[in-house]
């Protein structure tokens, strides 16, 4: 009986162990691709002769024009102009004459953070990391784990 207990003990501990390397592992390959997205949204700045602000998050937040009135929150429905394109300017999304219109928790996270830097009539250019955008999902021809930037003009907020 000893001998079973002591065999299922380990046999658990070993489980345990398995598991948390797991969860090391991925912890450490979503560091390695923040560090290697930070790298690249830091290159396509300096490129690009770019003033942004760092949000803290990875997201990166250039102000062309502020906009006046309020800033919308991430309950509100948001109407806005953009084009989304990757770092090589392969454009992959973007309006036409009629701007797009959603709730603002609607949409991924990079955009959620970064559409509220704004204020109606406010435009510039949202640097996203993968993780705040589609990680290392395959998103239409976004491959995964790309850093996304977009053109932003923020239209209305209600």
């Amino acid at each position: 009986m000893k001998r079973t207990n002591t065999f299922r003990q380990m046999k658990n501990i070993a489980i345990v162990l398995i598991a948390a390397l797991s969860i090391v592992g991925c912890k450490g390959k979503a560091e390695k691709q923040a560090e290697e997205d930070e790298e690249i949204i830091t290159r396509y700045i300096a490129d690009h002769n770019l003033d942004a602000i760092e949000t803290g998050s990875g997201l990166y937040v250039v102000i062309e024009n502020e906009g006046s009135g309020l800033n919308p929150t991430i309950y509100d429905e948001v109407s806005v102009f953009y084009k989304g394109y990757l770092t090589d300017q392969s454009v992959f999304d973007q309006t036409d004459t009629v701007p797009a219109t959603f709730p603002l928790n609607a949409v991924i996270e990079g955009w959620q953070q970064g559409i509220p830097y704004f204020k109606p009539g406010g435009n510039g250019i949202l640097l996203i990391p993968s993780a705040l955008g589609y990680g290392d999902s395959e998103a239409g021809s976004i491959p995964a784990n790309s850093v996304l930037i977009f053109d932003v003009e923020l239209v209305d907020v209600n």
